[in-house]
């Protein structure tokens, strides 16, 4: 099997100015003009859109609403989900108003002299279809909306005011999930000189890594005669480490190779990162420079040994995140991809697969910084389509394009250890697939020679004959536990990844009886069991997965369907209404962790004991009724109390999965009370406990900010869970009280959400009831600093505040 060596991170550092003077990078963020609907005349520089809404970008239009079973009803049998007749779907695109045109507008001022240079206008994400205009005239367009572009503006721009505008596009019938809509992701104006480093010129790998050295190799396109490339490398703390300098060429390109000595390796547990400064400079005069951030480590895919990363063999504990944020929709916001991986990071997840699209900048900046590796994924179409609309429309004429973007702005990430170039495409079948599979993998390997490729394969028995799955890097097997050892023996690259695995679902905080395993199971509330042993007919719950991953030391890792719910896909309940975002999270919408959080935090967070029971404890008209209780620990055994009365030790066996991962008390009969789990060590000794109580009547509001300092820089959030507890302080778990939600000061009430996948409730209104006992608020910043202060109130509880503090 082909071994692949680290690639680093290169990055462009977005500040307003380089600290060279000689590079200008403005986001343009402020004062957008937005409205929906098609105007024949809006690109033109005199179009009057002063009653238009003044918006920020990043900004997704769609998130406000309302939901409505009608936007983009779909009629279709969703083959990846095992489907042969067409059935009627109403919330597989979130049932949010996404569908139509709609322009930006925004005018920004370039100097005199700054008409003299090089401008780049670059998208990180336009949804979708953006034909982009200046002044008047047409510069470009793209197709794929997840898709990075660029254009040289330099020959449309004035000195003085320029009129940009943006035409947006999103047809229906195009996607399997929300896919947002608007300028959800960074603007950016560059302006340089015209002997300059080249956009995403910079790739930065290490071909050879040792306890003493690092060999860091560097190589960058940059335009100029007669210039020469200074590059120099700092550690984390601003102190250079090595510099080089370098005059010549080879091919269109420079190529320097700088020893770094001692090097700290990047890796999930110890994320170190180097930067490298870029300076070209044309005769003696400084003409670019440019900041590439990175990481040195050393990845591998052997045969029969696995994935090992700095030389170590270790396993993906990943998650799949599709690219909404809940509340915020697909508006992309640092604090909040911030909390989902801090969130993550507490459960011990080490990976995060881009599911099925390319991932934003700012969360591989993220991850690069916390440690998490990624599987950057490009597509869920190819030539077939799995929707009318899809990226089928596109393929032929932009997929080399898209991947090489895709490619060349994120591939000096140390985060990227593998490619996806697709998801469960219909193209797994027959030869034109293998064609195209066998492309794609080839421009990939061009483009970025350190990294394999991958796709999340579901059609494993016709992969197999048509010779698809062998011809990747990595097989990846989406579900399909029973083929994992057919897989094995037919592919031969000696491992198979779990490119997608579980789709367990269930609701946080409900319960449903009698409590069994069962597949496609419906209930009146259109709720899921928490009791965590329900799946879809294509999937399994998660012990499955652990008993593969535990025992087949091929078996390289895993990718769970999902880290987070997400809006669009509520399986099983896409038939029904209203149901509008998905139950596979191990944590719900609003990003509060379900029962399924501890049970993934058992087996994945070493350094954390966990000792988690379930369900709660308020059954009333359940007395005597026979209510099981798990208990979700990484523990072996433990004797379980209601009332102080023994249930008797459970010790985790191998009878079955759920025994082998989960103690269970299947027999234990309701009464109200408390509930005690004893934790035991080997020899029998209590170790640990944990206690839940019956809740008496609602009392008050208790808030709970994931931090209480954000910056006053007008995007910041804090994060604050709303919890409605007893007189005692005990958590009503079935609480449902309508909250009112009013903030102060200096922030503004952003968004609400209660991770209640039925709830048709706008989140962007200052009100929302609570779901299981709880919402979550998030307070954004403004640009000054000062106090916040959020009041929650509801009809019957005492209030609550909380005060947070905004600073420069």
């Amino acid at each position: 099997m082909k071994q692949f060596k680290t690639l680093l991170f290169a990055f462009f550092i977005v500040t307003q100015i380089s600290f060279s003077q000689v590079r200008i990078v403005r986001e343009l963020d402020n004062n957008w003009k937005f409205q929906k609907g098609d105007f024949e005349n809006a690109f033109q520089t005199n179009f009057a859109d002063s009653k238009w809404q003044t918006v920020t970008v990043p900004h997704d239009w769609a998130i406000y609403g309302p939901f409505d079973k009608e936007i983009d009803k779909q009629s279709v049998a969703i083959v990846q989900n095992g489907e042969t007749a067409a059935s009627e779907k109403t919330g597989r695109t979130g049932s949010l108003p996404h569908v139509g045109t709609a322009w930006y507008r925004n005018k920004f001022t370039v100097s005199a002299a700054e008409k003299s240079k090089k401008v780049i206008l670059l998208f990180e994400g336009a949804m979708s279809e953006p034909q982009i205009y200046l002044n008047g005239k047409k510069v470009g367009e793209w197709a794929y909306g997840y898709s990075y572009f660029y254009f040289d503006i330099t020959d449309f721009i004035t000195a003085g005011e320029n009129t940009l505008a943006v035409k947006l596009t999103n047809k229906e019938f195009a996607s399997r999930w929300y896919p947002g809509a608007g300028l959800y992701r960074k603007v950016s104006l560059i302006i340089k000189n015209k002997e300059s480093i080249d956009q995403w010129g910079t790739s930065v790998t290490t071909p050879f890594i040792s306890k003493d050295e690092a060999k860091v190799n560097i190589k960058t396109k940059a335009s100029g005669e007669n210039g020469y490339l200074v590059t120099t490398i700092f550690d984390a703390n601003g102190q250079k480490v090595s510099s080089d300098k370098v005059t010549t060429k080879f091919g269109n390109e420079f190529d320097q190779n700088i020893k770094v000595q001692n090097p700290k390796l990047w890796s999930p547990e110890t994320p170190y990162l180097y930067k490298a400064v870029s300076q070209w400079f044309v005769g003696s005069e400084l003409k670019d420079e440019v900041t590439t951030r990175f990481g040195i480590r050393d990845i591998k895919y052997e045969a029969n040994k696995g994935f090992s990363l700095n030389g170590e063999i270790r396993k993906f504990k990943g998650v799949c995140l599709h690219h909404d944020l809940g509340p915020l929709g697909t508006a992309v916001n640092v604090a909040a991809l911030r909390r989902q991986l801090t969130i993550l990071k507490d459960m011990g997840c080490n990976a995060i697969r881009s599911s099925h699209n390319m991932p934003s900048l700012e969360q591989l900046e993220l991850c690069d910084e916390m440690g998490f590796m990624f599987l950057a994924e490009s597509f869920d179409e190819w030539a077939k389509p799995k929707v009318e609309n899809g990226y089928n429309r596109f393929f032929e004429q932009y997929a080399e394009k898209d991947i090489v973007n895709l490619v060349h702005a994120t591939r000096n990430h140390p985060s990227i250890v593998m490619w996806s170039s697709g998801n469960e495409v219909p193209d797994q079948w027959g030869d034109e697939g293998v064609k195209r599979a066998k492309w794609l993998q080839e421009i990939f390997h061009r483009e970025d020679p350190t990294r394999p490729v991958t796709v999340g394969m579901d059609q494993v028995k016709a992969t197999m004959e048509s010779g698809f799955g062998a011809l990747l890097d990595i097989p990846g097997l989406n579900y399909r536990v029973h083929l994992y050892e057919e897989a094995f023996k037919k592919f031969p690259q000696g491992f198979i990844l779990g490119s997608e695995t579980a789709s367990t679902v269930s609701s946080r905080g409900i319960y449903k009886f009698p409590v069994v395993q069962a597949k496609d199971k419906q209930y009146p509330d259109f709720q899921c069991s928490s009791y965590d042993l329900e799946a879809c007919s294509w999937s399994n719950v998660p012990d499955e997965d652990f008993v593969l991953q535990d025992d087949k030391p091929w078996v390289i890792g895993e990718f769970v369907w999902t880290g987070f719910d997400y809006l669009g896909e509520p399986t099983p309940y896409d038939e029904k209404w209203p149901s509008r975002s998905s139950y596979f999270g191990i944590n719900d919408l609003a990003g509060l962790p379900k029962d399924r959080f501890y049970l993934y935090k058992s087996r994945w967070n070493k350094s954390e004991k966990t000792l988690h029971i379930l369900p709660h404890w308020n059954w009333e008209g359940r007395e005597g009724q026979v209510t099981p209780v798990f208990v979700y620990t990484n523990y072996d055994s433990a004797e379980l109390f209601v009332n102080g009365k023994s249930m008797g030790i459970q010790k985790k066996n191998n009878t079955t999965p759920q025994n082998r991962y989960r103690l269970m008390w299947m027999d234990v009969k309701y009464e109200p009370g408390t509930v005690k789990v004893v934790a035991l060590d080997k020899d029998g000794k209590a170790v640990a406990e944990e206690e839940i109580h019956t809740a008496g009547k609602a009392y008050k509001i208790v808030l709970d900010p994931d931090r209480k300092t954000i910056k006053a820089d007008g995007k910041d959030l804090s994060y604050v869970t709303v919890s409605i507890v007893d007189e005692k302080g005990i958590p009503c778990p079935n609480a449902v009280n309508q909250l009112q939600f009013k903030v102060t000061g200096k922030g503004t009430y952003r968004a609400a959400c209660n991770g209640d996948a039925t709830s048709l409730e706008l989140f962007h209104l200052p009100t929302m009831k609570a779901f299981s006992g709880k919402a979550v608020v998030l307070v954004q910043s403004l640009k000054e600093a000062g106090n916040i202060e959020l009041t929650v109130s509801a009809k019957g509880l005492k209030t609550a505040a909380v005060t947070l503090n905004s600073s420069n």
